[in-house]
């Protein structure tokens, strides 16, 4: 696995990190603990050294399991990442407490990379009325924390006036090609270029959206590279930004895990023309899919059952590939299940949360009205060749 020393941290890092959000589920919805496990350390095993959790990932087993899966390792041989999430803590005590549970939880004595987790325009004054900044400070002197940072899903002018709020070793960002252009990416990552600040990369395959493409797309990427997989160019594009630590993927199935290690294991940056073929299809997909989900989950749980990024993935797949009746049945799938946008009642919640401040009330209601419209037509194509 190759790796990168970073000149500002003095560690080298392995261009692939382990996102640790995205875990195979049991039938009951929790994560699959023991398929957890044997992944994290299947990564290891495989090289990478890097592996980035949270408390809100799957409910706090992320974090379990990320701790059962290093406890037996040699702690000098990979770096650790965790976040102090606002949701999850009420005032400065249960902040701090939090701080000390996550080290019981993963077994360490420091954790080498912290985050302020998701600064956004809604949590910042959080994260400053209950001293977030001044503790975690403290602990890096402690030596409890070895490099601090934040991660950030909000606009360039919060971004400048987050970096410029204290004295940062790193930042991770959402990037990857599509949101380069789409969510002006490109300005956030400058930002950092700016102040020596590395990057960490979050979401470089948009939530697996990048990870397959429409036929004519697809067929314009194996063109340049027939054995190449449609995710690893997502993959291949954050890291051959010079700024870029480590791309981390959340990777729930062994095929993708054995994939990004193939693409970042003897890494080859993007030719000049491979960038220019991104770039077309880019501005494709821009036109194509207009609710920018990336399935992070933040606007969950809903309290009416609606399965949100679920009902934004379905909607994403009819804008790029244009399949009717795949649409409609796996909207109905998701009815069925009582987790349909028929059920959204406009509370708001989920749009608070959401890093990519969707108007998620209003997207779900016209995906549903899509939906009626699309079946209605679908039903009268079948009664007039009946």
């Amino acid at each position: 696995m190759d790796k990168k020393l970073i000149p500002q941290l003095g560690d080298s890092i392995t261009r692939l990190g382990y996102g640790c959000m995205r875990f195979p589920k049991l039938e009951d919805g929790t994560m699959n603990f023991e398929e957890a496990v044997r992944l994290i350390q299947k990564g290891y095993q495989l090289g990478i050294n890097y592996f980035d959790t949270a408390v809100v990932y799957h409910g706090g087993d992320s974090e379990k399991a990320l701790g059962e899966a290093m406890k037996d390792y040699d702690r000098s041989t990979f770096f650790l990442a965790d976040k102090m999430t606002s949701s999850v803590f009420q005032d400065e005590e249960s902040m701090k407490a939090l701080f000390y549970k996550q080290l019981e939880t993963l077994h360490t004595d420091y954790i080498d990379y912290y985050l302020v987790h998701n600064i956004n325009r809604n949590n910042w004054q959080k994260y400053k009325d209950c001293h977030v900044l001044e503790f975690l400070n403290e602990m890096r002197t402690q030596g409890k924390i070895r490099h601090l940072g934040f991660s950030f899903h909000d606009t360039e002018p919060l971004l400048k006036e987050a970096v410029a709020s204290n004295k940062w070793d790193f930042v991770q960002l959402q990037l990857n090609y599509l949101d380069w252009k789409a969510m002006h990416a490109d300005r956030l990552y400058q930002v950092l270029v700016d102040n020596n600040l590395p990057c960490m990369v979050m979401e470089p395959v948009r939530g697996g959206y990048l990870a397959n493409l429409n036929d004519e797309f697809n067929a314009k990427l194996k063109a340049l590279d027939p054995e190449a997989s449609i995710a690893s160019w997502a993959v291949r594009f954050v890291s051959g930004l010079d700024n870029v630590a480590v791309v981390l993927s959340g990777m729930t199935l062994d095929e993708q895990l054995e994939d990004n290690v193939k693409t970042l294991g003897n890494f080859k940056p993007l030719s000049e023309k491979e960038l220019a073929v991104l770039s077309e299809i880019t501005d494709e997909l821009c036109k194509l899919n207009d609710i920018p989900c990336t399935g992070c989950r933040y606007c969950m749980d809903c309290p009416k059952g609606v399965d949100i990024p679920e009902v934004f993935n379905v909607y994403a797949q009819w804008r790029v590939f244009g399949n009717s009746k795949r649409f409609v049945s796996s909207y109905e799938n998701a009815l069925n299940h009582n987790k349909g946008a028929n059920n959204c009642v406009k509370c708001g919640l989920c749009a608070k949360q959401c890093p990519q401040h969707i108007d998620i009330p209003n997207q779900l209601a016209r995906v549903h009205a899509l939906y009626l419209e699309e079946k209605a037509k679908i039903e009268a194509e079948e009664a007039a060749n009946a």
